[in-house]
């Protein structure tokens, strides 16, 4: 009988995980949170926990950070991150978060040790408020949603 340490998959390499959610409003403009730990914007997510599906992450994080329940819509992006001095290598996912009206954000509730506001944002407030990572991968999702179609990016760029 084999035991967890004769796994073979236990000696694998490991990486880093995140799932996000891009919710948009009528006009098409991207939800950005501010949290307050950071000096730049992102959008609804956080990282994958062990033995959680980044769709169940996802849905947990937007239930943290926002305060709903939500079923995250289709996989818009899959963006590998290569290693850099601060961190591992990862994947990150973005999933369409459908779009929000007035009704729907009245509701939104933000843990204040985590996120300071929220703001429907164009593309210049993206590339104004997010890191050039963040806003390379949040513009893919925008592209995504609106060509009904799914990205594969490395480090925010398009993969061909």
């Amino acid at each position: 009988m084999s035991t967890p340490s004769d796994d073979y998959t236990a000696t694998l390499p490991r990486k880093r995980m995140g799932a996000a959610v891009l919710f948009t409003d009528a006009l098409g403009r991207a939800m950005l949170v501010e949290p307050v730990y950071k000096d730049y914007w992102e959008i609804v997510g956080g990282c994958v926990d062990a033995d959680e599906s980044p769709r169940q992450a996802a849905a947990r994080e937007v239930k943290e950070e926002l305060g709903k329940s939500i079923v995250p819509g289709r996989l818009l992006v899959v963006d590998w991150v290569p290693p850099r001095p601060d961190r591992t290598e990862g994947v990150m996912i973005v999933f369409d978060g459908g779009v929000l009206n007035e009704v729907d954000t009245a509701d939104i509730h933000l843990p204040p040790d985590e996120l300071r506001s929220w703001a429907w944002c164009g593309q210049g407030d993206i590339k104004e408020r997010m890191s050039e990572l963040l806003a390379r991968r949040v513009m893919a999702a925008l592209r995504a949603k609106a060509e009904g179609a799914t990205f594969d990016l490395e480090n925010g760029f398009s993969v061909p």
